[in-house]
């Protein structure tokens, strides 16, 4: 571990619960997933998982989200409901964010950096392909895996849009935006894989903060007046997370709205500073997420 991340852990959280972080990025998660409602059913991914022998839990936030007990991934990526594009393997923790917006048919909603799509996919299952889902990727690789996985999961109410998502027009005005962030990953890492003197460094972490702030500003700019955004990161980092946020709110233009939703006190939860919104410890079912819902005066 970098001296400099246990020193900010330390300092944000106080020893204990740092040390709870810090066993956390050692752990190894459990493969995690969830149905693709617009090609299939709880109750028929459930008979398969039976047919299969494969022991699952649902959190209980979602019966749409499942916890394999023992089985891996490669297990999984055998079944045919994998390969057609019924079932999406994705973390616990990155399923919060559309959760928690809560995404209504007949709208108009904006993902910000949508890549590789699991959020987006999921806003799409989430209304049934009855929403209006603008996927914003600037990175022509990732963007290509968003198109893929769009049209295998067909998630057919999604428009992509290949650019950064800070260039958007000021005249585009969406009922919400889910914003999750690019960002440090200080929630997600693995001590065992990661190479932390090339790609985690502090002043990656600075650079970041200046990208989540630029981001956050345009997606306030384009949100209708009156209703919420999701500001989202894989960071515990307060530098990327609570402080971010903290600065966009003193500009008087946004509010906090308080998250609330049935089977979220099963979640791990680290202190934030700022009252209302969440941040997931890392641990053997999630990876750290920072979440907050935002509503534009």
């Amino acid at each position: 571990m970098p001296e400099f991340l246990v020193d900010l852990l330390k300092k944000q959280y106080g020893q204990e619960v740092a040390n709870q972080i810090l066993q956390g990025y050692f752990v190894q998660r459990k493969t995690t997933f969830r149905v693709n409602t617009i090609k299939s059913s709880t109750e028929n991914l459930q008979a398969e998982l039976k047919k299969q022998g494969m022991v699952y839990k649902n959190p209980a936030w979602s019966r749409d989200a499942f916890v394999l007990e023992k089985a891996k991934e490669k297990d999984l990526q055998k079944l045919e409901m994998y390969q057609n594009g019924e079932i999406y393997l994705q973390s616990l923790s990155s399923m919060l964010p559309a959760l928690v917006l809560n995404p209504q048919k007949k709208t108009d909603i904006l993902d910000m950096a949508a890549a590789p799509g699991g959020k987006t996919t999921q806003l799409a299952a989430m209304t049934q392909n009855e929403a209006h889902i603008t996927a914003c990727e600037r990175n022509h690789i990732r963007a290509e895996r968003l198109k893929y996985n769009l049209e295998k999961q067909e998630a057919s109410s999604v428009y992509l849009m290949e650019m950064d998502s800070r260039k958007l027009d000021d005249f585009f005005a969406f009922d919400n935006v889910l914003l999750d962030s690019p960002c440090s990953g200080s929630g997600t890492l693995n001590a065992q894989k990661v190479n932390f003197e090339k790609n985690f460094t502090m002043q990656f972490i600075q650079r970041s903060t200046k990208v989540q702030f630029d981001l956050l500003k345009k997606a306030l700019k384009i949100l209708k007046s009156g209703h919420e955004m999701v500001y989202s990161t894989c960071s515990i980092l307060e530098l990327e997370n609570e402080d971010v946020v903290k600065k966009v709110l003193e500009l008087g233009k946004a509010e906090i709205v308080p998250i609330e939703f049935p089977g979220m006190e099963e979640l791990p939860l680290l202190p934030s500073k700022l009252e209302g919104t969440l941040c997931v410890c890392p641990n053997e079912w999630y990876e750290g997420f920072f979440i907050a819902k935002i509503r534009k005066r």
